[in-house]
């Protein structure tokens, strides 16, 4: 097991296709925590939001997901496939590995969109939902679609990704185009260059871009995903909606793309909450707002 600067030591865990490395803390009989992080960060996002929840008898998980960290594939002709139905997939079979049936999903940026489908394709095995810019499912017919010009420039960085240079580019330059990116999606966060640096190991991973750059070429259909996603993807690309407790949180200065939250409330039928957090909190809201995230996830848990 490797050791992580404030996490404790990683465990792994064979889980589908995956030998997945993660965290873990509190009570083995605790509620579980399942805590998924997005593009380009890693389980330190969580770094602050663990030990609030072990002590409070959660059992909280962070995995690392496929790409980051010491997160493996356990057979080098499996595809190095980004399609958020395989990340999904890649959850749920987490769950099963650790004899979990049901946990609380908490997540931002790819975690929430991976939380969102699981929440919505597999409802009996989520307790409840922690969404950090609340629905975030997508289709490549939907992706198709262009956007209002300001929305367009947004996506930049997938638009690069779409040609062999921004492939080369980031291959290349991955420490300071992700450290460039945080900047961008949280502008007021005063993060520290080894808070970044803590974050920035993950991004070796041998399988790192193979992943990033299929999820955004999938998205805009320039790639094909595995045949074995096409029915949940015909199931995820009605928009479905999602029925277990939830709560969606915003920060007031998320620089990343995000949809509004009346855009997305009519998407949750059961219990839900919106809550929006000022004080210049960014698109990292975990890592950013530690307390919030927290609390949400516990508030969920008694509702």
């Amino acid at each position: 097991m490797a050791q992580a600067a404030s996490l404790g030591a990683f465990r792994q865990v064979r889980a589908g296709v995956l030998d997945v490395a993660y965290a873990e803390a509190g009570p083995a009989d605790g509620v579980p925590v399942l805590l998924l992080h997005g593009w380009p960060y890693d389980i330190h996002a969580f770094d602050e939001v663990m030990p609030i929840l072990a002590a409070s008898g959660y059992r909280a998980i962070a995995p690392f997901l496929r790409g980051y960290g010491a997160t493996k594939f356990l057979s080098a002709d499996t595809m190095r496939n980004g399609q958020p139905a395989a990340l999904a997939m890649d959850a749920v079979a987490l769950l099963d590995a650790l004899q979990i049936e049901r946990a609380l999903l908490a997540g931002f940026d790819w975690g929430a969109r991976t939380a969102d489908i699981v929440a919505a394709l597999w409802p009996e095995r989520v307790r409840g939902l922690v969404a950090v810019s609340g629905y975030l499912i997508g289709s490549q017919q939907a992706g198709k679609q262009p956007l209002p010009p300001d929305a367009e420039y947004q996506w930049w960085y997938q638009f690069y990704f779409a040609t062999d240079r921004g492939k080369l580019g980031y291959e290349k330059n991955r420490h300071d185009f992700n450290k460039l990116i945080w900047r961008l999606a949280s502008p007021q966060w005063k993060v520290t260059d080894a808070t970044y640096d803590r974050s920035a190991t993950s991004f070796d991973n041998p399988d790192h871009v193979a992943i990033v750059i299929h999820n955004y070429r999938w998205r805009l259909g320039l790639v094909e995903g595995e045949a074995k996603y096409d029915d949940m993807e015909k199931r995820l690309a009605v928009g479905p909606t999602i029925s277990v407790p939830t709560i969606t949180m915003e920060g007031d200065a998320n620089g990343a793309p995000h949809p509004p939250p009346a855009a997305y409330r009519a998407k949750f039928t059961g219990k839900y909450e919106h809550r929006n957090l000022t004080g210049g909190i960014g698109h990292n809201l975990p890592q950013e707002a530690p307390r919030d995230f927290a609390r949400a996830v516990m508030d969920l848990s008694k509702a």
